[in-house]
C-alpha cells in the first residue's frame, strides 16, 4: 500500500511540473482544501485553473525526502523538496514542505482530500 501511495505522490509531482490538468483532475478530490504557503485556502477548481491558465508554472521540482503512512483507505505523505517556477509571471525558488492527506477512491486509486504547504 505504501508503494501505491508513493507512486500517486510522484504522479502528482509529474502532473504539477507538466501542468497536466487531466492527471491533476484524477488525483485531486472534488472536496480538496489546500492551505497555501500564504495561509489562504484553495479548492480543486483553483488548482486546476492556475495550471490551465498558466498563471502558475513549475519549471523544476526536486524531491529531497518523502515519507508515507497508510492506514486503511487513508494515507498521508510528507514531501520535502525544492521547487522553482513562476506565479503570475513572478519567479520563485523555494524549499517547500507539503503535507497531503489522501483517500482511496472507489476505483482503488488515491486522491488528495487536504493539503498544506509551507516554505522551509
Amino acid at each position: 500500500m505504501d508503494d501505491e501511495l508513493r507512486d500517486a505522490e510522484r504522479r502528482l509531482q509529474a502532473a504539477q511540473v507538466s501542468s497536466d490538468v487531466d492527471a491533476l483532475d484524477r488525483l485531486l478530490d472534488d472536496r480538496l482544501v489546500f492551505t497555501g504557503p500564504d495561509g489562504k485556502l484553495y479548492s480543486k477548481a483553483d488548482d486546476l485553473r492556475v495550471h490551465r491558465e498558466g498563471t502558475q508554472v513549475i519549471d523544476s521540482l526536486h524531491e529531497e525526502h518523502l515519507d508515507v503512512v497508510v492506514a486503511g483507505d487513508t494515507g498521508v505523505t510528507w514531501f520535502l523538496g525544492r521547487l522553482s517556477g513562476s506565479i503570475d509571471g513572478v519567479p520563485f525558488d523555494a524549499r517547500m514542505r507539503y503535507t497531503r492527506t489522501w483517500i482511496r477512491d472507489g476505483a482503488g486509486g488515491w486522491r488528495i482530500l487536504a493539503a498544506h504547504a509551507g516554505v522551509v
